[in-house]
Order: C-alpha cells, then structure tokens, then sequence
C-alpha cells in the first residue's frame, strides 16, 4: 500500500525527469537526468523517515521499485 511519502521518478515531456509525491499534483523537484531525479528522492524520503521510490523509464514502464531506509522491505532481496 502506497504512503503519503512514497515516490515516483519520471520522464516529463520536455524530456526532465521529476520526483513527485505519490500523493501530490506537482512535482518535489526537476532535474536534468534520471539519476539527480533519483538522488533527490532519497534523500527527500530519508528525511521523511523512509518509503519506496519507484523509477519509471523512457516508455512510461515501471523500471525499479526501492525502499528507502528506515522503511520497512517485505523482501531480503536488494533491488
């Protein structure tokens, strides 16, 4: 079940990537590459006490899902 402050990285037309709230309209931030995008959406969920980040590719397909320490992973799998 998705949090508040879960996330999700993505490909904006002009071809930025955004770190958005999953519960939000606009994005956290916009940034040149994938991964500035994803870096600040760590450490935006490390301040907020963890959650997932999930990363959306180029086509709009779900590429990764992440949990963010101290969030709670199901799985003792990394990735």
């Amino acid at each position: 079940m998705s949090k508040p402050q879960d996330r999700t990285i993505s490909q904006r037309p002009d071809g930025t990537w955004e770190n958005k709230r999953n519960d939000a309209d606009r994005a956290s931030s916009v940034h040149k590459t994938q991964a500035e995008a994803q870096e600040a959406a760590r450490e935006m969920l490390r301040n907020q006490g963890g959650g997932e980040m999930t990363t959306k590719g180029r086509d709009g397909q779900f590429r990764a899902k992440d949990t963010i320490a101290p969030g709670n992973d199901p799985r003792d799998t990394k990735g």
